[in-house]
This record gives C-alpha cells, structure tokens and sequence, in this order.
C-alpha cells in the first residue's frame, strides 16, 4: 500500500475556538430532529451521542445503546472495561504500539491505559473531554474542543469542531475539522453501538455486510503487525450480509471507490442502516458489557453482544506503519472527516 496522505488533511478553513473553563464545566444536553421525526440527543460531556431515534414501521425506535444521565456516562470509565458510548474518540482512536511513536525525529510517549499500549487517546481522552456548544439549530448541533498542546502526551494544541446533523433521509451526519499549530498525529472516531432492535436484544441475529475485501493482522495485544489478510481466508468475510458475530474486534480497509463502508439489517423490524465514509478504515466491535454495574437506558442490562460499533477512522497503530495511511497532520493543515449513517425503512 501506497503510504500518502489521505485526501481529508485540506488547506486551513477552520476557525479559532474558544476555551473551555475546566474548573467550571457546564455539562448540558441538546436534541435535534429532522422533518420524519428522527431525533438525536446528545451532551458535551465528551461529544457524546445519548440516543438516536429513527422511524421503524409505526414506531420511533432508539437504536445506540446509552444511559439515563450524564452521570452514569462519567462513571462507565471505571467499568472493567469502558464501553465509551456514544462518544468522540481521539486524540487518537484505536490502539498504539507499546503507547509510542516517532514525530520529526522525536520519540513521543504517550498513556499506557491498555496494557502496554495506548487506546483511545489514553487515559482521558476527547471521550471525557468537556466540549463546548458553538452552535445548534432545528437540525444540527456543532461542538468544539480545544485540546492543548501535551493534553494526553500528544504534541501540538489541537482545535478540534464536530457537528451532528440529521437530514431529511434520515442520516446522522457525523463531521471533524480539526486545525494543528504543529505537527501531530490525529486518528478521531465515532463510538456508537448500533442495535436496530433496541436495547435489550442481541446484535447476533442482525445482518452485517462490510464492503471490504482485507483486514488488518494484529498481534496478541490486538496491535496490528503491519500485513493485511485477505477476509476469503478468514472467519471476518461478510461481503455478503450474515450474522453479526459475537466477538469482533478487527478493523477492515475499505474501498476506496465506493463511499459504502457496511450496512446493518434488521429482519424483524424492516430496518437498515448503511455506513458511508471517506476514510480509509473501519474497525468492528461487538460489545457494550456493562458488567451488571451500571444500567442502560430503560433498565437494560447491557453484555457482551448488546451493540455493535462501526467506528470510522484511519488504521490504528499507522504512525508505527510507514505503508499505512498517513496519519500525521502537519501545522496548518486541516483535517477533515464525514461519516453518514442512513437509515432505510425496508
């Protein structure tokens, strides 16, 4: 594989975003809707996504798993494994080798906060992050965050923009800009768990189809080795739909001549979901386990196969992985990424 930069990394067209006060953060939520009814909850405690109600039949169906309050989101960080619902993820999403790389010449280490590696942007992370609100209107809400040079050992302040639209197609249109004053790396997600079946069922009987033909090797850590496998060779082939899997934790390359990274297909209620992008990666998890600790949204009980996240980025571990895409931007450079998810009523 070619290693260049991935056409998101644009010239600056971004603007200067204000500070939060750390030592008064105002942690609010915010709702938007479209013209079908679809709704979106959200709050700026970590950019996060609270519920997402989409139009099934005759019913307004919630389809990502969450929690009641703001305050069950904070604590889910101290599960033995934090689910990050619903949240932005950065300043790097995915794992980092041995929680390091090398910028410029310069080795940098980052939050051991997975072993011995760095997950998520370490042990804070934009997940935690209080965001403030630039913007919000009928159908858009706009998120801004201002992550200061050395936050999470990552160099170079970072100022980062988010916005959450729904469209009248009934998309969740999820957009990053995101503006460097050096250079530095930068891989953001977003970490929904999808169930078209609402909260407490399964994803296993749900229909995934993912439209690649390679996925990344990874080492016992879960930490890619640098080749990629052909998915025909693997139990990880679903270029035609079938049932989720219970465990997965891979992320695929995606077709660069096609914007359709996968779809989710719910047969019970007619309901699909596809994933569009213009990044180079998707990563799969099935999980959401809340250990019987903290309790979903309606009471639900949330284990190990309730959702299913399809979490668009570039791959992890690419600043280790010259032939990976690029993953650094460059001081005045801007990146940009958009992911759509858009529901159809079959």
């Amino acid at each position: 594989m070619e290693n260049k930069h991935i056409p998101h990394f644009l010239s600056p067209a971004i603007e200067n975003l204000a500070d939060v006060d750390p030592n008064k953060p105002e942690i609010a939520t915010y709702e938007i809707g479209n013209a079908k009814g679809m709704k979106l909850c959200a709050t700026n405690f970590g950019a996060t996504v609270m519920s997402l109600k989409v139009p099934a039949g005759t019913q307004l169906l919630d389809v990502v798993l969450g929690f009641d309050n703001v305050e069950n989101y904070m604590s889910s960080f101290s599960l033995p494994s934090a689910p990050y619902l619903g949240a932005t993820v950065g300043r790097y999403a995915g794992r980092i080798g041995n929680a390091e790389f090398t910028l410029n010449g310069r080795k940098i280490k980052l939050d051991k906060n997975n072993g011995e590696n760095s997950l998520h942007g370490g042990n804070q992370g934009l997940s935690r992050a209080h965001w403030q609100v630039q913007s919000l209107s009928g159908n858009a809400v706009v998120f801004s965050y201002k992550s200061h040079d050395g936050e999470d050992c990552f160099p170079g302040e970072l100022q980062i923009k988010l916005t959450y639209q729904l469209s009248d197609n009934n998309e969740f249109i999820v957009e990053y800009e995101a503006l460097a004053k050096e250079d530095t790396v930068i891989n953001l997600t977003h970490h929904s768990y999808f169930n078209l079946e609402g909260h407490k069922e399964s994803v296993v009987k749900q229909k995934l189809f993912v439209n690649s033909e390679k996925f990344l090797e990874t080492d016992g850590q879960n930490v890619p080795t640098g080749n990629l496998i052909n998915v025909g060779v693997s139990e990880f082939d679903f270029r035609f739909p079938k049932n989720c899997p219970e465990k997965i934790d891979n992320t695929f390359v995606l077709n660069k001549k096609d914007s359709l990274a996968a779809s989710l297909y719910s047969i019970n209620n007619q309901l699909k979901m596809e994933v569009h992008t213009d990044q180079p990666g998707l990563h799969l998890y099935v999980g959401g386990n809340c250990f019987n600790q903290i309790d979903g949204k309606e009471y639900a009980k949330y284990h190990a196969t309730s959702g299913i996240c399809f979490e668009t980025q570039n791959y992890p571990d690419a600043p280790n992985h010259a032939h990976f895409p690029n993953s650094i931007l460059k001081k005045g450079e801007v990146y940009r990424h958009k992911t759509i998810y858009h529901f159809i009523t079959l």
